[in-house]
């Protein structure tokens, strides 16, 4: 069976298609077969100025009608297209999500900041690790950032604040946004066992990448500041030459780390996994276990 998914972010929308074996004893065995990413920025319309402009609408319906043709080629069985944060607050949002239907034949779903954070946690990743912590999902993303905790085998709280890495390059956070989610977070990520992070996305697997730090192992809260101080010090372009990094990329690295210290001192978090996974990957095996209800759109 192939799955598809596509996240349609604040920062980038990216196409996940995965290949799905089910053994007659194990658990299913989920095997990526492509993954495009493609940086539309949509949050810097949206976040600036309330819609989607004509030029990024263009942009998403360009991209839509690709990621169609490419889950025709690879005969995707099921699929599911989410949108985040920007589309979320686009005055134009449902439009364009109708001009990429007639375009594409894709239907798109704005998902609220809450789904999100329950999509990060459809990826299960805790359930293989050591009981004997406590474990917080921080996925950043453009537009907003979802926590999800999650101790002695269950999910028990989850939240979704509007900081994210566009809107703070475009100084749309203001102290109260990090105050709430100060307040936040110490009242509800308590545990008697110490408590461990868990990042997703694209922000965090760069950096991750970065550090030379195996797969498997954790990266510590001290080489996160030595990063931000270090990329912070520096200019766009600095950070390009110096680190290798697109101008997409360089741009919303600073502030996705400024998003993850403060969450990780507020949680009193000192070491963080980055297991590779996303709101696509979320999505894939929540539309693999959503399949025997029979509510999952076919291409």
């Amino acid at each position: 069976m192939r799955i598809a998914a596509i996240d349609i972010g604040s920062n980038a929308a990216r196409l996940l298609i995965n290949e799905v074996i089910e053994p007659k004893k194990g658990k299913p065995e989920f095997t990526k077969l492509n993954l495009l990413r493609i940086p539309l920025r949509l949050g810097m319309d949206v976040f600036a100025k309330g819609e989607i402009g004509p030029e990024r609408e263009k942009m998403v319906i360009d991209s839509m009608k690709i990621f169609s043709d490419l889950m025709k080629i690879y005969q995707v069985d099921h699929y599911r297209a989410c949108a985040t944060s920007a589309m979320r607050d686009a005055k134009n949002g449902l439009e364009i999500i109708n001009e990429v239907k007639k375009a594409s034949g894709i239907e798109i779903e704005i998902i609220s900041g809450d789904e999100e954070a329950t999509l990060i946690y459809e990826n299960h990743v805790a359930e293989g690790l050591d009981k004997d912590f406590a474990y917080l999902y921080i996925d950043v993303g453009g537009g907003s950032t979802e926590l999800t905790f999650y101790e002695g085998g269950k999910m028990i709280y989850e939240k979704s604040f509007n900081i994210g890495t566009i809107r703070l390059l475009n100084g749309l956070v203001t102290d109260d946004h990090w105050k709430q989610m100060k307040e936040e977070i110490r009242k509800n990520i308590n545990s008697k066992k110490p408590v461990v992070a868990i990042g997703s996305g694209g922000n965090i697997n760069k950096i991750f990448s970065m550090s030379k730090t195996k797969d498997g192992k954790p990266m510590s809260t001290a080489f996160l500041k030595k990063y931000y101080k270090e990329m912070n010090e520096l200019s766009v372009p600095e950070r390009m030459s110096r680190y290798g990094l697109r101008e997409d990329r360089a741009d919303v690295l600073v502030p996705a780390l400024e998003i993850f210290n403060n969450v990780m001192n507020w949680s009193d978090i000192s070491k963080i996994f980055v297991p590779k996974i996303s709101v696509a990957d979320g999505l894939i095996h929540s539309i693999f276990d959503g399949l025997k209800k029979k509510t999952i759109t076919k291409p």
